[in-house]
């Protein structure tokens, strides 16, 4: 079922607040996904140094994930009773923080621990800054604003197959989360250049005993998100975790050319989100991403069971077009579902849940390729997830063009 609210008494942002707020947020996701991928290339090198499997290793990816929820509680709980800026601003010097030690863990538990605190930064990244982005914009160009958003995730992987193609040879894989603390600190002078949300700033729950009542109300909304997220979440992990490890196990690929198949991947995963963002804006949110789903899904042989490399390499950039086409609508989507009042809140939430229930299938896809083939391993669970995610989506509602923050 869609849906859409229109008002002449939508609260509006400048067009250099609303592009700045934009580039913030872009830039924050941008660097929570480098850092969060460097571990994905770096798996095999960490496990060498630690004594430990790939299976073992792949743990940490998941216990980030796991902790998310966390930092969406955290972050999204103080982006609703304190404005969005803050909490982004606290975000960034927290996760930057926990990246630079995780490249000093002196051991695999301590790996671990640092892994799982910087899965709480992350956590808190993505609900408030997609949530100030989304308040900023017109709503007549939010789904491609909401694509651009996005695949900053898709940026990031981009930028860490750059930087471990570069570093790693040379300097082996500490150095790298040397690399991946630093830049988020320079999204500090973006963030302190952004206005506070007007729409906020407007429609705050006035108490706690307000905003609890308000997020009582939404549990069905939040409940149907999380499943949503999970979804989504399987989609994306599924295809992008442990590919550089399947290009290693299946194809017996080195650093460099592992590192150059997944960057070309996240061209397309960019161009993907751009997309599927922008066409959203016309043809609705579920339809185009049920559409990206459903061509996810026939991609998979030319993915995972490619005769050639040149093939593979095709097969990765659609994949990644697709799937993350998906995910060019999600921040429009899901925070055009969520009242004002808790939308820095129940967005979060509902993504980072998905998160935790998603969180596993590295982890499931590495235990099965003990097994079998990674190829095989990966077109198996894949096949399941973007059949059973066209379900969710398609059983759901939206929004589509809501204006936030209407006043009567």
């Amino acid at each position: 079922m869609t849906e859409s609210v229109q008002s002449p008494h939508y609260i509006g942002s400048s067009s250099r607040d609303a592009h700045l707020a934009v580039l913030a947020c872009f830039l924050g996701w941008t660097l929570d996904a480098f850092d969060f991928f460097l571990v994905v290339f770096c798996l095999t090198a960490i496990g060498a140094e630690f004594g430990r499997n790939d299976k073992q290793i792949a743990l940490s990816l998941s216990l980030t994930l796991a902790f998310r929820p966390v930092g969406a509680v955290i972050f999204g709980t103080l982006a609703d009773r304190y404005g969005r800026r803050l909490p982004l601003i606290l975000n960034l010097l927290f996760y930057s923080v926990m990246e630079v030690l995780s490249g000093l863990a002196p051991g695999y538990r301590s790996f671990l621990v640092l892994r799982a605190l910087f899965g709480i930064g992350m956590g808190g990244q993505w609900g408030v800054g997609a949530t100030l982005a989304m308040e900023k914009v017109s709503p007549r160009f939010r789904g491609v604003i909401s694509g651009i958003l996005q695949e900053g995730y898709a940026a990031g992987y981009l930028l860490a197959a750059v930087a471990y193609y570069f570093v790693f040879p040379h300097w082996g894989w500490r150095p790298l989360f040397y690399l991946g603390g630093s830049p988020a600190l320079l999204t500090l002078l973006v963030q302190f250049g952004v206005k506070e949300s007007r729409v906020w700033e407007q429609t705050r729950a006035r108490n706690w005993d307000d905003w609890n009542r308000s997020l009582a109300q939404h549990w069905p909304t939040m409940i149907y998100l999380t499943l949503l997220m999970a979804m989504m979440n399987f989609s994306s992990h599924g295809t992008q975790d442990l590919f550089p490890t399947f290009l290693q196990r299946d194809w017996k690929l080195g650093p460099k050319d592992r590192a150059w198949i997944t960057a070309i991947s996240m061209t397309g995963a960019i161009c993907g989100g751009l997309f599927f963002g922008r066409i959203s804006d016309f043809v609705g949110r579920r339809k185009a991403m049920m559409i990206a789903f459903l061509l996810a899904a026939l991609t998979i042989p030319l993915w995972a069971f490619s005769p050639t490399l040149a093939m593979l390499t095709v097969g990765a950039w659609v994949m990644q077009f697709m799937v993350q086409g998906a995910w060019g609508v999600i921040p429009a989507h899901i925070t055009e579902l969520s009242p004002d009042s808790v939308r820095g809140f129940l967005p979060g939430l509902a993504y980072q849940c998905g998160v935790l229930i998603a969180g596993t299938i590295s982890y499931l896809q590495a235990a099965y390729a003990t097994h079998t083939t990674y190829a095989h391993a990966m077109a198996m669970t894949m096949v399941t997830v973007f059949v059973v995610a066209i379900f969710v989506v398609f059983v759901g509602r939206e929004k589509r063009g809501v204006e936030f923050g209407v006043v009567s």
